[in-house]
């Protein structure tokens, strides 16, 4: 009797073989292009000086972790309230990426989700704000942030942002006139933290103020986030009702945001304000590197590392002190270091390109009272969080501090701009940056 079956015989399309071949393809092999720029950007990190704030060195389980199979899963919603299947191993992973960060932090719950310290700021104010409400937060040529309320940013667009600064003599923050202005003000929230103030906060008298003109405290504690894993800073958990961070930086994770708090109440408006309110499906990938991260800061090594990025940081602002480079504040209780070159012909623009030169890459930054724009700015950001978990020690700093001062004021004052200048200091910093570890090639 014939077969009355419809299925059809599949043709031959050879697929099974390109799928093979899609599935294991290596860089080099499947994208040259790519390939190459990748090595490229490889000898630039290794032959350089890393002194960008915002920068460090993953180690090689993040890396790898980084480059799992969890890249093509999806999950939206929280671990055990997932909208896709086959969410029971993502759950385990995300469950232990959140213990680790309360464990090493401090705090009673946790949110690893978003995808950078920006959008977990923007996640609180979403939370815990209605469009117009009042919030008061660093200026940015203070050290500020643009995601704390800057016009620039979505934050400044949707809330009523007032800005305080810092004593224009001495670069340090005012907290009395802070308090004077959350009095006038009357904000929701208070954010306190930014991307280039040098300085430990005074967090008791932040939490007083807070509480002052019942506004919530948020602290973004993004660039010394690492300092306070390691024992070496108050740690704000302690007084801030909600807590941001970055993961990378100078704690030397994987590049993402994390939110933390304790209050019990607050848990239901935060993870909604990360999912749906800002963001959908979070990266898997990146919250196994985070969780293998906040594993290493959970050891009891890391304390010596975010010791060592404070001495080493105060090294660079003495060093460059000695030489005459203006250091803001005078120096400096955690990674960065901020030189003001007001009074100078160099831009930090200018600045910037001139230390590119020479081997060593930092960014211009804006300066409290900066005349320039953004675009040029008066001052330079310096970070140490990366050549330190390289192993330079205080020497190489102060090695470092010297070099940054031939640049910007040479040895009669003037910026050196002479190619064979700066390839001298070039040729010293490549070999002192190929005296420190860094991945197999």
């Amino acid at each position: 009797m014939k077969s009355t079956s419809r299925a059809a015989k599949p043709r031959d399309l050879g697929w099974a073989a390109e799928a093979e071949a899609y599935l294991t393809r290596h860089l080099a092999e499947a994208d040259p292009e790519v390939a190459e720029l990748v090595a490229r950007e490889y000898a630039r990190q290794a032959g350089g000086i890393e002194l960008i704030a915002s920068e460090n060195v993953v180690s090689r389980a993040v890396l790898e972790a980084q480059g799992s199979w969890f890249s093509n899963k999806t999950v939206e919603g929280v671990p055990g309230d997932r909208y896709h299947g086959g969410a029971e191993i993502a759950d385990r992973l995300e469950a232990l990426a959140e213990v680790r960060s309360c464990r090493l932090f401090g705090a009673g719950f946790a949110n690893v989700q978003p995808h950078s310290g920006s959008q977990a700021n923007q996640a609180v104010f979403k939370a815990l704000l209605k469009p117009g409400d009042r919030v008061l937060a660093m200026d940015l040529r203070a050290g500020g942030h643009l995601s704390h309320g800057s016009s620039a940013n979505l934050s400044g667009q949707v809330y009523e942002t007032q800005f305080y600064g810092v004593r224009e003599t001495n670069g340090w923050l005012d907290y009395d006139a802070l308090a004077d202005q959350a009095g006038r003000f009357r904000p929701k929230l208070i954010v306190a933290g930014g991307s280039s103030y040098p300085r430990a906060l005074d967090l008791p008298k932040l939490r007083a103020v807070a509480e002052s003109v019942g506004a919530l405290l948020l602290v973004d504690m993004a660039h010394f986030a690492g300092l306070v894993a390691g024992g070496v800073l108050e740690n704000p958990v302690d007084h801030a009702d909600i807590v941001t961070t970055t993961t990378y930086k100078s704690l030397r994770g994987a590049r993402g945001g994390l939110i933390l708090w304790t209050d019990e109440t607050l848990s239901r408006k935060l993870r909604a304000g990360v999912f749906p309110g800002v963001q959908g499906s979070p990266l898997l990938n990146m919250i196994a590197a985070k969780a293998v991260g906040l594993g290493e800061a959970l050891a009891p090594s890391f304390a010596a590392y975010a010791s060592a990025v404070q001495q080493n940081a105060r090294m660079l602002a003495e060093t460059l002190d000695r030489r005459s480079v203006p250091v803001v504040t005078g120096g400096t209780d955690t990674p960065l270091v901020l030189v003001d070159l007001r009074g100078r012909e160099l831009t930090g623009a200018a600045a910037s390109d001139l230390l590119a030169r020479a081997g060593i890459t930092c960014n211009k930054n804006l300066v409290a009272g900066d005349p320039r724009s953004p675009r040029e700015t008066s001052g330079l950001r310096f970070g140490v969080s990366a050549m330190t978990t390289r192993g330079a020690d205080a020497e190489a700093m102060e090695a470092i501090g010297h070099w940054i001062a031939d640049v910007l004021i040479g040895r009669d004052g003037r910026p050196t701009e002479d190619d064979l200048a700066l390839e001298r200091i070039r040729t010293e910093a490549r070999a002192l940056a190929h005296r420190y570890p860094y991945y197999p090639a």
